[in-house]
């Protein structure tokens, strides 16, 4: 089965390849003989119920410094495509929101890979608290007198915005911390959204696990662990990735999520978890794929394939 797949990510120029997730299912997708376009956000349109955007074909290498060729851009009529990826990052943001309404009017005769309309409708940080006994205690608010008594009831804590990504804006407070006030006022300032605080979990210090799901099942995961001088464990801010293995309580947590994740169309997802514990469940553009590889785990991109060909020889009989 040959595949038309357009890619709605940010610039591939942007991407560091070592570690993209969105690169790596791309190299994969080619080796497999499929035809890649690539797009950009800010081209994706809606006009008369029908969705547009203005694409180039596009061949990528495993070359840093040389990685990508783009062919021209052609308006084309995304319903002629098998499958989009919808692969830009966050933030969460209305922007963000509205491509998904325009690629719902699509789905599921192209399949969009996360559905769209549950992409929409489960932010990372709110559909984890759908399964409140396998996280840490948690508060969204933004009320400041709910955060002080949070506060009082667990000591250290952390505070992060609600829709943001990639560690930005985190904060670590301790009990003693006379900061919060102020940190407060600004996250105010800064946005119209809540943040999310959550009980600090020591155990951050060895590491904060990604773990991948492919249609809800576990295929791979990675230890990523903090700067000795950072709260936060992502990669691109000093986090160290290790080799790892799968717990019995992370198997735990796969199995009672995974039936939520098949339901909502996530075919590709990465969830968090600091010890026993929960934090994320990652569906908008989740990472981690070449560095599971990399520490000789599984081909993680060959599965998502062989997952999503195998849907689309389903909806084709």
């Amino acid at each position: 089965m040959k595949l038309k797949i357009a890619v709605q990510m940010d610039h591939i120029s942007t991407v560091s390849i070592a570690g993209d997730t969105s690169f790596a299912l791309s190299l994969e997708a080619q080796r497999r003989g499929h035809q890649l376009f690539h797009y950009t956000p800010d081209r994706l349109s809606l006009r008369d119920g029908k969705v547009f955007a203005r694409v180039e074909e596009m061949q990528v290498r495993d070359e840093k410094g040389n990685h990508y060729s783009l062919g021209d851009k052609v308006r084309t009529d995304l319903s002629e495509m098998d499958v989009v990826l919808l692969r830009q990052d966050p933030p969460f943001d209305m922007n963000y929101i509205t491509t998904t309404h325009i690629l719902e009017r699509i789905h599921p005769k192209t399949l969009v890979v996360n559905d769209p309309a549950w992409v929409r409708n489960s932010p990372e940080k709110i559909f984890v608290t759908e399964f409140a006994d396998l996280m840490p205690d948690t508060l969204i608010t933004k009320d400041p007198l709910e955060v002080a008594a949070f506060r009082k009831d667990f000591g250290d804590i952390i505070i992060k915005p609600l829709y943001g990504n990639g560690g930005a804006g985190i904060f670590h407070l301790r009990e003693d911390d006379r900061n919060l006030a102020s940190l407060l006022e600004m996250f105010g300032q800064l946005s119209r959204e809540p943040y999310i605080v959550q009980r600090y979990l020591k155990d951050v210090r060895k590491g904060d696990k990604r773990i991948i799901l492919i249609d809800g099942e576990p295929v791979g995961a990675i230890n990523r662990v903090p700067a000795e001088h950072d709260s936060r464990s992502n990669m691109h801010v000093g986090g160290r990735a290790e080799k790892t293995e799968l717990t019995k309580r992370e198997r735990e947590i796969c199995a009672r999520i995974g039936p939520s994740l098949r339901e909502r169309g996530f075919i590709l997802v990465g969830i968090d978890v600091i010890g026993d514990y929960m934090t994320e469940i990652n569906v908008t553009s989740p990472t981690g794929v070449r560095e599971v590889q990399r520490f000789g785990g599984a081909d993680i991109a060959s599965l998502f394939w062989d997952c999503v060909e195998e849907k689309r020889r389903k909806s084709a009989a």
